[in-house]
């Protein structure tokens, strides 16, 4: 009942924010100049007022062009495959010379996959783009069935043969396992499109090593309690009513506690460049937030099969992963390159969760391993920032060049 309370209080909610909206229109076109010093203060305030929501539409990726070459080249957005719980989404630069095929395996974890939109641009400058798009579980109908595990490995396989042989796979966070498990069947299956380069970062491969407080929330309760108390039915009015989610509303809350004051602080700083006039600094903050607060529902069973396999039972670092009733060997990996990469500051996923597929990964010569620790990064910085594009992103661009 939980998700029908927020939806009803979000619902009460938007005549506040619309008024706030159209009272910061009139106050500045009528009485206040919203550049001065009286006026600047009340239109941030309700400003704020009217910031206060959540939405539940991908944003855009606002991608349309990339220098390659030191000149500014084209890019458009395509659906390659149109599936019931994701696309495959294919930025297409406009350039004659063939690229490196590229799959970007994101994140199903309350955020869409716009989240890796500086991960993606900043691969753009060298390779042919594609990425997993995943749909907002409150708006797929029940009828297009269940979406757990293994059926998220199914969507990666499929995304991959649908690039061709000869492509590169790269997951971020949570999906590591999946893109791990789709490679080692693939591998096994001896399969056409079984990709060149796996690149794993900042994923929970063995939750195990150097435990955070993401891993130990996963623990420190029974399963009964995660299905109890964080499940709930899709409200009426969605195409996906009734069908059970755990809702990114409690993500994006669990993501903030871990850094609340953080958050806060970014909160106070937004007010005080608003009633100040310092628009482009507000800009950076606002278009940040605008992209946090974009959340998705995730389907009952990824969630619980997700907290059950991946977290608690560390079925892939343990060797008892099953892919539909099919042992999942990695030692069954020979050919395709692994660069697993990490952040020394990541609060997320600690040291050593995602290098731990080198040691499953056995089979392997050495030549076709790489790690890289990234020192001075958080969790976000693994894949976006400064520090990705200037020190881990060369490192990636290396290995796929190398098994180009």
């Amino acid at each position: 009942m939980f998700y029908q309370a927020y939806q009803f209080q979000d619902d009460l909610m938007a005549p506040v924010r619309d008024f706030a909206h159209r009272l910061q229109m009139l106050t500045s076109a009528l009485f206040w100049d919203a550049g001065s010093e009286m006026g600047r203060p009340l239109s941030a305030a309700l400003e704020m007022v009217s910031r206060f929501r959540l939405t539940h539409e991908r944003p855009d990726f606002e991608i349309s062009s990339v220098t390659i070459g030191n000149r500014p080249v084209p890019v458009a957005v395509e659906t390659a495959l149109d599936l019931p719980f994701g696309k495959l989404l294919h930025f297409v630069a406009d350039v004659d010379t063939p690229r490196p095929r590229l799959l970007v395996v994101a994140p199903l974890s309350g955020h869409f996959s716009t989240l890796l939109r500086g991960t993606v641009q900043t691969l753009l400058r060298d390779h042919d783009v594609y990425i997993t798009d995943w749909a907002n579980a409150r708006d797929v109908s029940l009828s297009a069935g269940r979406f757990g595990v293994d059926d998220y490995v199914d969507y990666v396989i499929r995304f991959l043969e649908e690039i061709g042989p000869g492509g590169h796979i790269l997951a971020v966070c949570q999906p590591c396992v999946q893109a791990l498990v789709a490679v080692a069947v693939m591998s096994e299956d001896r399969h056409p499109a079984t990709p060149r380069t796996m690149t794993l970062m900042a994923g929970p491969i063995d939750p195990r090593e150097s435990p955070t407080a993401v891993n130990e929330l996963a623990l420190s309760k029974p399963l009964s309690w995660f299905e109890d108390s964080l499940l709930s039915g899709v409200p009426l009015g969605f195409p996906g009513q009734g069908r059970r989610v755990y809702p990114g509303f409690l993500q994006l809350v669990a993501f903030m506690s871990m850094n609340m004051e953080r958050h806060l602080e970014s909160h106070r700083k937004l007010y005080g460049c608003l009633a100040r006039g310092e628009t482009a600094e507000a800009e950076k903050i606002k278009t940040f937030y605008d992209e946090y607060f974009a959340v998705l529902d995730l389907t009952a069973e990824f969630y619980i099969e997700t907290i059950d396999r991946v977290f608690q039972k560390a079925e892939l670092a343990t060797g008892d992963f099953t892919y539909h009733g099919r042992k999942v060997d990695p030692g069954q990996i020979r050919n395709t390159a692994l660069l697993t990469v990490e952040g020394g500051r990541d609060d997320i996923c600690g040291l050593g969760q995602t290098s731990a597929a080198h040691d499953l990964c056995r089979s392997l010569r050495p030549h076709l391993k790489r790690h890289h620790l990234q020192a001075n990064v958080g969790h976000y910085g693994v894949f976006s920032g400064r520090r990705w594009e200037a020190e881990i992103y060369p490192v990636v661009r290396n290995m796929i060049l190398a098994m180009e």
